[in-house]
């Protein structure tokens, strides 16, 4: 008898997952911080971030700029970016 899998009604890891940030202050506004992952074909993971809107369309994307091993090692390098660092992609992107 075949063992049920263990990752039963979990998400495809190749199919990204959106996760929300706190807001960073831009220009006297809130902008919405969003990190996009998912695991390549090559079985790395790989991060943008979204900012803005919901929709990824109406915001700004950075390209995969983070990436790890597993998914704990991209979620360190999240980590370790301060907000200042975050603002500076923001800035680089938007004007």
């Amino acid at each position: 008898m075949p063992a049920q899998s263990a990752r039963y009604g979990l998400p495809d890891p190749a199919e990204p997952v959106v996760h929300e940030l706190p807001p960073i202050r831009f220009g006297g506004l809130d902008v919405a911080v969003r990190v996009e992952v998912r695991r390549s074909a090559d079985g790395v993971w790989r991060g943008r971030f979204l900012f803005g809107g919901d929709d990824v369309a109406a915001g700004l994307a950075t390209a995969e700029i983070l990436c790890g091993p597993t998914e704990a090692d991209l979620w360190e390098a999240v980590r370790d970016l301060r907000e200042h660092h975050i603002r500076d992609l923001y800035r680089s992107i938007a004007e």
